[in-house]
C-alpha cells in the first residue's frame, strides 16, 4: 500500500526533526533535508505497517495547507508499507543453492549450518 501524508520539517540546532503530525508518535531526524526526506518515508511506512498488520485504523492524510511549521516547511511523503516490509522482514525465505561435493561433506562432518553462513556471507559481501 503508498500512502502520502503531510510531513513537518523543522531545524532543531543541528538536525532536522522530522514529524508526521497525523500519525500519533511518527517522528524521526536527521543531518540533511536529502536524509530527513528518506528518513520521514521510513518511519512513516514502518508505522502505517504496524496499523495495517494489527488491523487498526489510523487517521487519513490532513491537507498540506492545514500544517503549519514553526521553522522550516511541510511537504508530502510517499510512504509504501510494502516495500518496507520488503526490505526490513525478517522472514527466511528459501533459497536453493549448489556447491561442489566436497565442500558439502565438509561441512557436514564440521556441523556448519547452511543457512547461517550463507546469511554472514551475505552480510559481510553487501557491507550490512
Amino acid at each position: 500500500m503508498k500512502y502520502t501524508y503531510p510531513v513537518i520539517f523543522e531545524k532543531d540546532g543541528l538536525q532536522i526533526s522530522v514529524s508526521v503530525p497525523d500519525i500519533p508518535g511518527c517522528f524521526t531526524c536527521a543531518d540533511t533535508i536529502p536524509q530527513a526526506i528518506e528518513m520521514a518515508a521510513d518511519a512513516l511506512a514502518m508505522m502505517l505497517a504496524h496499523y495495517e498488520d494489527n488491523k487498526q485504523s489510523f487517521s487519513p492524510p490532513s491537507p498540506i495547507e492545514n500544517i503549519k511549521a514553526k521553522d522550516g516547511f511541510v511537504s508530502y511523503v510517499l510512504a509504501d508499507t510494502d516495500l518496507w516490509r520488503k526490505q526490513f522482514s525478517e522472514k527466511a525465505v528459501k533459497k536453493t543453492v549448489t556447491i561442489p561435493a566436497w565442500l558439502n561433506y565438509k561441512a557436514e562432518a564440521a556441523g556448519i549450518n547452511f543457512s547461517q553462513t550463507l546469511q554472514q556471507g551475505l552480510k559481510k559481501a553487501l557491507n550490512s
